[in-house]
Order: C-alpha cells, then sequence, then structure tokens
C-alpha cells in the first residue's frame, strides 16, 4: 500500500507539471528550465536596456553639437557674415528647441524599435510562436498606413520641415493660401498670423512650397517715382547719399548689413521714372529700414525741391443751362 500510495503522488505531481516528470529528471533539462532560460531573459532584458542608453547617449551628443551651431570661418570677418549665421528672432533657442524635438523623436523612435525587438526575443524564449505575431504586427502597420495616410503625410512633411530648418518661430513665411508669422511649428500643423491678425493652421503635408522672408538676410526694395524733367543723376547721388548715411547710423548698425546700392531706373511708369535702390538687411527687419528710407528721401527730395509726382483726378463738368 505504501507503494502504491507513492506511485500514485507522483503521478499527480507529473500531471500539473508542464514537462514529462520522472523521478530520474536529467540534470541538463533542470538546468535549462530552471537557469539557463531566465538567465537568457533577463540577459536579453539588460542587453536591449544597454543598448538604449547607448543609442540615447549617442542622440544626446549629437543633439548637443546641432545646438550649438557654427559659423562659416570665411564669414567670420565681415559685417555680412555676422548675420549670415543664425540671426533671426531668439535664433539660438529656436535652433535648441529645433535640435531637441528631433532627438526626442529619435529617442522614441530608437525605444520602440529595441523595445519590440527584447519583446519578441523574449516571447521566443519562452516557447510562444512569434511568426504569427510578427505577421499580424506587419498586417496592423500595413492597415495603419492605409488608413491614415494624410495623418503619415503630415508627420513625414513636419519631421522634414524641421529637419530642414524651412521655417521656424517668429519667421515671416508665404505658405501659399496663408501669409503671416509663424507662432508654432508642430510635426503635423503649423500655425502662423497673418497681419489682419487673423489665427491660420495649416497641415504640413498640404505646404506645397514655403517662402520664407526671413532666412539668413533679406533685401529692402525700395522703388523711387520721380518726374520725367527730373535730373536723374542727382536724384540717383541722393539716393545714395540717403542710404549710406542710414547704413553708417549706429541705430542701424545691426540692421542693414552690407553697404547699400542704387541700381538706377528700374521702368517708365505713366507718372514718372521709377529709380531703385537696395539694402541687405538683417531677417525680418526689411520693413523698418524702408520705412526709414522713405522717410528719409521725402526730406532730402523737399530740400533739393524733387518732386514726387502724383495723379489727380480730372473731372469734367458740363454746362446744361
Amino acid at each position: 500500500m505504501p507503494h502504491l500510495e507513492q506511485t500514485s503522488l507522483r503521478q499527480a505531481v507529473a500531471d500539473v507539471l508542464p514537462f514529462d516528470v520522472t523521478w530520474d529528471i536529467p540534470a541538463g533539462k533542470a538546468y535549462d528550465w530552471f537557469v539557463a532560460a531566465p538567465a537568457s531573459i533577463i540577459l536579453t532584458i539588460v542587453l536591449g536596456l544597454a543598448f538604449r542608453w547607448f543609442v540615447c547617449r549617442a542622440i544626446d551628443r549629437v543633439v548637443g553639437r546641432a545646438a550649438k551651431g557654427a559659423v562659416p570661418g570665411v564669414l567670420a570677418n565681415s559685417r555680412a557674415g555676422e548675420f549670415l549665421a543664425d540671426r533671426r528672432p531668439a535664433g539660438h533657442q529656436r535652433r535648441q528647441q529645433r535640435a531637441e524635438t528631433m532627438g526626442s523623436l529619435l529617442k522614441s523612435v530608437a525605444t520602440g524599435l529595441i523595445l519590440s525587438v527584447v519583446t519578441v526575443t523574449v516571447l521566443a524564449k519562452l516557447g510562444v510562436q512569434v511568426a504569427p505575431i510578427i505577421a499580424s504586427a506587419g498586417i496592423l502597420g500595413l492597415a495603419f498606413g492605409f488608413g491614415a495616410q494624410n495623418l503619415v503625410r503630415d508627420f513625414l512633411s513636419g519631421i522634414f520641415m524641421i529637419l530642414e530648418d524651412q521655417y521656424g518661430v517668429g519667421d515671416s513665411v508665404d505658405l501659399g493660401e496663408a501669409t503671416g508669422t509663424v507662432e508654432s511649428v508642430g510635426l503635423r500643423v503649423t500655425r502662423l498670423r497673418d497681419v489682419n491678425g487673423t489665427v491660420w493652421y495649416v497641415r504640413n503635408g498640404e505646404i506645397l512650397r514655403v517662402g520664407n522672408q526671413s532666412q539668413n538676410w533679406a533685401r529692402t526694395v525700395l522703388d523711387v517715382t520721380v518726374a520725367y524733367d527730373t535730373d536723374l543723376e542727382r536724384v540717383q547721388t541722393i539716393l545714395q547719399d540717403v542710404a549710406t548715411s542710414t547704413y553708417e547710423d549706429k541705430r542701424f548698425h545691426d540692421v542693414i548689413i552690407e553697404a547699400p546700392e542704387v541700381w538706377g531706373v528700374e521702368r517708365f511708369d505713366k507718372d514718372g521714372v521709377v529709380v531703385r535702390v537696395v539694402l541687405k538687411t538683417a531677417p525680418a527687419q526689411q520693413w523698418l529700414v524702408a520705412r526709414a528710407m522713405r522717410q528719409r528721401i521725402k526730406a532730402e527730395f523737399d530740400r533739393a525741391g524733387i518732386q514726387i509726382p502724383t495723379t489727380f483726378p480730372t473731372v469734367h463738368m458740363e454746362d446744361r443751362s
């Protein structure tokens, strides 16, 4: 009887445990189940965490270098070179924010990929069939891609816009139907405000072209109209003097970055001759320089007796008496 009870107990234990039990279990099989498999899983997780730390560390170093920026050496000794670096409003902060945004995105992508590989590897070590899981993930990814094409396109366009630095917060841009100052740049939507105060939300995937008026440098272009009987040489001399005095003004030292140029006669209009003068300015400062130049040109023309032609409407009166 004791022998029969012992045999029944062994059979009950064998029915409960997930492997074939004999009371003469090979040492190698027990070692694989209780030591090798857990150790292999723990090692996989540790290696995954270590690799993630290494990748994030490398991304942080790249982001740190990108946030500092650099000025080309050939430009370091010129006044224009000071502005061909990023001199836009809050340029350093903007460059740092852009680098941090891309760094955060890269870290998220790297973490997701590493976590997926570690999870699949652990499941395979536990004896789970991972082939159906991988196939299901591929099908879900394909379905998501087809179902959210516009969303994926918006995000991809936003990533490339940030990477290429097409525009940023504070830039004056023309996005086609919307024109104004950029207030926010996201991976999916760009927000800008026009001159009337209207806020526009533009999906990044719908932006086909970007006209940035605030990148690296800008140009003030003034077309001044004078009468046909005016001495054009004198007009050009006055314009050159006014532009040069503005360029040398201390208030505009950090605004106008190159010596101004008078390009001469631009065209003939019905009201008079159009003479063009141009000044290269810091980003987004072209309108400030244009307003100052117009005021100074008007004052100099008044002193010189040069009239800016104006057109008055002609009214014809009929005498029906």
